[in-house]
Order: structure tokens, then sequence, then C-alpha cells
């Protein structure tokens, strides 16, 4: 069972790092989830984690201040929009689709808002 913890844990922190270049894949539940499925699985690589300069300070601030900070909104919601901007404008020919996007960014935005502000 602790090989396939792992393993999952490893494909979400794959995915969690994706998340940081693609709007739409949720970056913070993918690293969350990986550092659950390692503490479980393998401490080893919970403390690699954890001790991450880039993404252990991210996961333990949104653990224990439920908090995201101001400069990852901003680039977040940024990054969101246009990306799904650019596929409602040049990529979708249906006009379906191109609600979908527009409604999908104005949830994901909503969503990520509604942290509060580290």
């Amino acid at each position: 069972m602790k090989i396939f913890l792992t393993i999952a844990g490893l494909i979400s922190l794959g995915l969690g790092i994706l998340g940081i270049f693609l709007p739409v894949l949720p970056t913070t539940p993918l690293l969350l989830l990986s550092a659950a499925l390692f503490l479980r699985s393998h401490k080893g690589l919970y403390e690699w984690l954890m001790n991450h300069p880039k993404l252990g300070p991210y996961i333990s601030n949104f653990m224990v201040n439920k908090a995201i900070p101001l400069k990852i909104k901003v680039l977040s919601v940024s990054m969101l929009w246009i990306t799904l901007l650019y596929c409602a404008i040049f990529v979708a020919e249906h006009w379906a689709l191109r609600a979908f996007f527009i409604l999908l960014a104005t949830a994901v935005t909503i969503h990520i808002l509604s942290y509060k502000t580290l």
C-alpha cells in the first residue's frame, strides 16, 4: 500500500507542478494531496517536499493560514484569464464553448479570490 501511495503522491506532485504553469490545473490541492500521501507513505519525500525552498513555504502557508500570497493570486488569475480568453476568442468556434471558457474563468477566479490574502 505504501508503494501505491508514494506513486500517487509523485503523480499528484507532478500535476501540481504542471498546475503552476497551466492555469486550469489546481496547484494547491494537488500539492496538499502530495504532502498527505507522502506523510502516510514515505517520510523522506514528505520532508523533502515540506523543506523545498519554493513548494514547502507555499504548502505550509496554506495549511496554517488558509491564505494565498497576493503575488500568487495576481499571477494565477492573470494567467487564467489570458489563457481562457485566448481559447474563447481564437480557438473555440462554437458559442457554447466560448461561454464555457468564460464561465470557467469566472468560477476559478471567484474560488481563488475567496481565500484570504497573505
